[in-house]
């Protein structure tokens, strides 16, 4: 039977668990996914549209089409991770099917001499991220799990987080959740499972506390499993006035299932150390929905040469989070119901919501006749614009402060190209991407290389794309008080594609 607790002091969790500057990043940043085409050419699509996903460059793409149109793209994800912490080195591989782009649009063409020669109307599903991952870092460190709770604990009272006669042990952890926060919540449980001890166990107004581990070193085997999507549904409306201009709006929806799980096992203390070894688990449930919306306009200057311009509007993402631990040590005098605290004592918190930054994208296209084309793209988002809201919450608006000073302004580069022969079309992209920090060693920028080709007869056309990309980014264990890992990631995508004109 699962034991819930809402936390009412929802801002005291940002700290630790969830609702910070790593949501923040998660949500705010998306992979170049969509149709086959899109992915082969890095998505360089905003002064051409004519494609589906182009819908996530300019809104105006869809007035491009001659004819309705309809696609479906199916990729095979494949995600290697390599991590390095002190003098541990681990490697971990992950590999996954989906279905990550359906859509089609309408093209109504206009015969009675108005300006406005054609009306699109087109809906799309695109996944924007898929959270499918795992991360190993293992290693020698000089920073132990006792150094997570003594940050929490120092400055918490003692009485408050001692197990009341006649209280369960998991009741005791549920409440104090509740109505202290967060912070006492890892107070209490560092204290329990043995970690830390009171300077004064006699004066329940103690603030104080010790380690009982003793180490110059210690080893660390850490996992981080994630799963989830975020994925966007697009409306769109487009329209071509005349000959040479193309006009749109799309409203994006999106949908939101996050869960990561992470554990951490520890040994290597000193001989003398009353702790010889440990573990402390964490799992982060989080669901919810998010709305944007777009304005893109297309100009041709000649038979050859377009340019586009897009206005993303910032997303605004409201989601709730559960949030459930489990810890044990082999601490003689630690509290033994330790272990009724699991994943069945769950934290839920209240609805909240992040708002990421507007983006602004300006691109060139050069057209070859029938031969080919090559395509620029340029975005701009300045992350330190982001917000956790209610920015009225006293911990919201300290967590708002450090992404504003931590982050920065991203620009994103996209180059795409396409050489036809007959019926083959073929492919090659590149995307540079800058670090979102301001000044952050542990983020690098990432690039991708993609290429790909087309098939296409009659109305028909398969296509084939493979996309790899690559940052090194610091992945902490726990979110304070410990190391963090230097992971390099390599995402390499194999998307399918088929489309077909109506």
């Amino acid at each position: 039977m699962k034991r819930l607790s809402t936390f009412i002091l929802l801002g005291l969790c940002t700290i630790g668990s969830a609702q910070s500057i790593n949501e923040v990043l998660r949500y705010g940043l998306e992979e170049t996914q969509g149709t086959a085409r899109y992915q082969a050419m890095a998505g360089a699509f905003g002064a051409l549209g004519g494609d589906l996903s182009a819908l996530n460059s300019n809104a105006a793409g869809s007035a491009v089409f001659n004819n309705s149109f309809f696609s479906a793209t199916a990729s095979h994800y494949n995600r290697n991770n390599e991590a390095f912490l002190g003098n541990g080195f681990r490697s971990s591989d992950r590999n996954y099917l989906d279905l990550n782009q359906l859509g089609g649009v309408f093209v109504f063409k206009s015969n009675n001499g108005s300006p406005w020669k054609k009306i699109a109307l087109a809906v799309n599903y695109d996944m924007v991220q898929n959270f499918d991952n795992e991360i190993r870092i293992g290693g020698t460190t000089s920073v132990g799990i006792d150094n997570y709770f003594l940050t929490f604990a120092n400055g918490v009272p003692l009485g408050p987080i001692r197990v009341q006669q006649g209280e369960l042990i998991e009741d005791a952890y549920l409440d104090i959740g509740a109505s202290l926060g967060f912070a006492d919540q890892q107070a209490f449980l560092g204290f329990q499972s043995g970690f830390i001890d009171p300077e004064d166990p006699d004066d329940d107004n103690n603030t104080q506390y010790f380690s009982n581990a003793t180490y110059n070193t210690v080893n660390q085997e850490y996992l981080q499993r994630t799963s989830g999507y975020n994925s966007k549904f697009t409306l769109n409306f487009a329209g071509q006035y005349q000959e040479n201009l193309y006009l749109g709006a799309t409203i994006n929806i999106h949908s939101v299932l996050f869960d990561r799980l992470t554990t951490l096992d520890e040994d290597g203390y000193d001989p003398s150390s009353a702790i010889q070894s440990s573990y402390f688990d964490n799992r982060l449930h989080t669901e919810g929905a998010g709305f944007s919306f777009s304005l893109g306009a297309i100009a041709k200057l000649s038979d050859n040469i377009r340019v586009g311009g897009n206005y993303q509007s910032p997303t605004w993402y409201n989601l709730t989070d559960d949030f459930a631990q489990r810890i044990d040590t082999d601490f003689a005098d630690k509290n033994p119901d330790i272990t009724f605290i699991d994943f069945n004592s769950v934290n839920l918190f209240e609805e909240y919501t992040i708002r990421t930054p507007s983006k602004l994208t300006g691109s060139l296209a050069m057209i070859f006749g029938k031969e080919g084309l090559i395509s620029f793209d340029y975005s701009y988002q300045d992350m330190s614009k982001a917000e956790l809201r209610p920015a009225s919450d006293p911990s919201f608006t300290s967590e708002n402060q450090f992404i504003s000073e931590q982050l920065g302004a991203i620009s994103t580069f996209r180059l795409g190209g396409e050489y036809r022969i007959d019926r083959v079309s073929l492919r090659a992209g590149y995307r540079f991407e800058s670090s979102p920090y301001a000044d952050n060693p542990s983020w690098g920028d990432l690039e991708a290389y993609s290429g790909g080709f087309g098939y296409s007869w009659g109305p028909n056309r398969i296509d084939l794309a493979y996309t790899r990309s690559e940052r090194d980014l610091g992945v902490p264990i726990l979110d304070i008080g410990l190391s963090t890992g230097q992971v390099n990631q390599v995402n390499s995508y194999v998307s399918l594609g088929y489309s077909v004109n109506f």
